[in-house]
């Protein structure tokens, strides 16, 4: 195997067209897609392509550490080169949660070849991963006079501080990552039992729908009638508003939403950066819901998050400075 070819190589293409109605597999296409490593299949098969970045980048770092040369190499490996691999992590002051998703990422592929047959167990399963910060996630939330702040913060003036002001009211009420948030159409806002939603569209290609707050509906109707393509069903929610001749119908981008609205008026109203985003007001959202009484198993589906344990790295709860004992010690 070459170099490059380890977990990256794709499934053979097929030589018709798969649109036409008599599209039909060759001989010879059934029997290389039959001989296709569930290695390579298990790589082809993750369509989140930040997910497939980061797990490429981890599972290559294993087969260089191992010397592993051939995708059917996988199905020798013990939990012994795990527990090699992951001393050598150690050493080079990577975060907790940096080396539990480089061993999440090879516990995903050896999962798959459990279910393909091509091992009997996984060796993943068993090896200890840090634990320090695993209660807690390590985005800051913000508090909720702050969060008042931020949403207030943007010119009501404008198209932009219109159109921000609703970006602000969407991640702050929905807990929106900003991929999601950025893929919104405007066929996306529909109606379910009389109420208005929003159709996002999270990891794994799974669909959920949030009932629009009342206020970020207002903020939102206010942007789609300054802007001007709410009958573009088709259209992205959330566009450039710089040279709108050329970005018509252009998708305002994750990178955007980050440095041109949420860090901006972060720092604008004052608020510290440092390590401070998009997925703050994700934790946000998260944290004000529980302390309002909402059962976090519906949190965890609001989120669209797989696992529940995901779900409490949002829950701030525990660490409001105000709650403090501090703050109960008097002389």
């Amino acid at each position: 195997m070459r170099k490059n070819e380890e977990i990256t190589a794709p499934i053979p293409t097929l030589t018709r067209d798969l649109d036409s109605e008599d599209a039909l597999l060759t001989r010879a296409d059934f029997h290389r897609l039959a001989d296709v490593p569930p290695e390579v299949e298990w790589f082809a098969n993750l369509k989140n392509p930040h997910t497939r970045r980061a797990y490429r980048n981890d599972v290559m770092q294993f087969i260089g550490f191992v010397g592993i040369t051939a995708p059917e190499q996988f199905r020798a490996v013990t939990r012994a080169h795990i527990i090699a691999w992951r001393q050598t992590l150690e050493p080079r002051h990577l975060a907790p949660a940096t080396i539990r998703r480089k061993l999440a990422a090879l516990s995903a592929l050896f999962d798959y070849l459990c279910e393909a047959n091509a091992i009997t167990h996984n060796p993943v399963h068993g090896t200890k991963r840090p634990t320090e910060g695993a209660n807690e996630g390590k985005t800051p939330a913000i508090s909720d006079g702050q969060a008042r702040q931020l949403l207030d913060a943007p010119s009501t003036d404008t198209l932009k501080g219109k159109r921000d002001r609703a970006i602000l009211a969407i991640l702050l009420y929905h807990a929106l990552r900003r991929a999601e948030l950025c893929a919104l159409r405007i066929r996306d806002c529909e109606e379910r039992r009389g109420i208005k939603h929003l159709r996002i569209y999270g990891k794994r290609a799974k669909i959920r729908y949030v009932p629009i707050h009342p206020r970020a509906m207002v903020l939102l109707e206010d942007y789609l009638d300054a802007a001007g393509h709410r009958a573009e069903a088709d259209g992205p929610l959330f566009r450039p508003v710089k040279n709108p001749h050329r970005t018509t119908g252009m998708a305002l981008s994750p990178a955007s939403v980050y440095r041109n609205v949420v860090l901006h008026y972060a720092k604008q109203i004052g608020l510290p950066v440092s390590g401070f985003g998009p997925h703050s007001l994700r934790a946000t959202a998260a944290t004000n819901a529980l302390e309002h009484g909402s059962d976090i198993a519906k949190v965890q589906e609001w989120l669209g998050h797989a696992d529940i344990s995901t779900t409490r790295l949002y829950d701030k709860r525990h660490s409001r400075p105000e709650d403090s004992p501090t703050f109960k010690v008097e002389y």
